[in-house]
């Protein structure tokens, strides 16, 4: 890349700063939200396989780093300069398989060497680094993986699937009981189990879900659109005639 294209962008965000009211008034803070949602546009886009969108939304996502930094470097926390230092040594301290002599077998021995250096760094705990502000069902994968990575896993899938059942056996006593607290914990253990077992079988719960809520809407809106077509309202079509819509949806989405 240009890197007098970079510095330019990095100047504009630094101009916009000072001379936009509404830019001016933000913290690292009342952004952070935004951030956020613009990582999710870039998963979506990556989903949709729209490269075109992809490249404004890694724009997007490129202006809220420089603009964290800007913001940052005002109170002399760091600059953009010290944020691209800082990754540059990680990746290469990470990667001494090559920008150093140490000799791998393949990607599995990589990540093991990646949690040992991460140690290696000061983490307490190998869990470390898990942001609490994931979703749930992927912060539940990547602390299992985590665990997975120093040999805290299950052998063989097999086990993992009975769990699932056991699970969800005890999830059933606790509604018989009544317990809504003990019920809760319960289901949550379900889910627990259930990313474990499509970790063995090398599928990521996140993205699944994610698959699934998208044909759910396709498949529900096409039940709607069918109901409008006939000139009615959803609260006018009984569940007998939705399933029948359904059905059909199942053959399209």
């Amino acid at each position: 890349m240009n890197s007098n294209k970079f510095n330019e962008f990095v100047e504009i965000v630094k101009r916009l700063r000072k001379e936009c009211p509404w830019d001016r008034e933000q913290t690292n803070d009342s952004i952070k939200a935004a951030t956020i949602e613009e990582v999710y546009e870039v998963v979506e886009a990556i989903e949709k396989k729209d490269f075109a969108e992809l490249k404004n939304e890694l724009g997007d996502l490129l202006l809220h780093i420089v603009f964290h930094t800007t913001i940052a470097s005002e109170t002399k926390e760091f600059e953009i300069e010290d944020v691209i230092d800082s990754i540059r040594e990680k990746l290469i301290r990470r990667h001494p398989h090559v920008f150093g002599e140490l000799k791998v077998s393949g990607a599995e021995e990589v990540k093991k060497n990646w949690e040992e250096i991460k140690m290696s760094e000061g983490r307490k705990s190998v869990l470390d680094g898990v942001p609490e502000i994931l979703p749930a069902l992927q912060r539940a994968h990547r602390l299992q993986e985590k665990a997975a990575k120093v040999g805290f896993d299950w052998e063989k899938k097999e086990d993992v699937w009975n769990k699932v059942i056991e699970e969800i056996d005890e999830m059933h006593r606790s509604e018989d009981e009544g317990n809504y607290e003990k019920l809760e914990q319960e289901i949550g253990d379900v889910f627990f189990a259930l990313v474990n077992y499509s970790r063995f079988l090398n599928v990521n719960p996140e993205n699944a879900l994610r698959r699934t809520n998208t044909k759910f809407i396709n498949r529900f809106s096409y039940i709607e659109n069918k109901i409008k077509e006939l000139g009615k309202k959803m609260s006018d079509v009984k569940l007998k005639e939705m399933d029948q819509y359904w059905d059909e949806s199942k053959k399209l989405f």
